[in-house]
């Protein structure tokens, strides 16, 4: 069993910044077995969306939502199943609830446009942007 925690979220003003963080816990084993992690998000009255994922091996580059690119920054601690999200220059279309997600599947390039590819969520942590 692996249970996946966010944290990070919380208020922001609009061209400002958050910086969220993500930890799997739980089987040992289990976890060794992921391999793509990454984060969805989903806001209000809207579907979830895939927002950036990254692979364990540092020579893969990040994949990120076309929303997400420039302003948004996927990071991985190697080794230790821990991810991070920072995003810059939010915008009230930012506000929304960002889920961390886990697959044992690799990060292939259309893994992130549907949230059945990851089999591992955690509950989610919002982000509210207002001016």
């Amino acid at each position: 069993q692996v249970r996946v925690m966010e944290s990070g979220g919380g208020p922001a003003e609009t061209g400002g910044s958050r910086r969220l963080s993500c930890a799997l816990s739980g089987d040992s084993s289990d976890i060794e077995e992921v391999d793509c992690m990454g984060w969805f998000r989903q806001a209000p009255g809207k579907q979830r969306e895939g927002v950036a994922m990254i692979d364990p091996d540092p020579k893969y580059a990040p994949d990120y939502a076309a929303f997400a690119k420039g302003r948004f920054t996927i990071s991985r601690d190697y080794g230790a199943h821990k991810i991070y999200l920072a995003l810059n220059g939010l915008k009230s279309e930012d506000s929304a609830d960002y889920y961390c997600v886990a697959s044992r599947s690799m990060c292939y390039s259309t893994l992130l446009r549907s949230p059945a590819n990851f089999e591992y969520w955690g509950q989610g942590t919002q982000i509210t942007v207002s001016s």
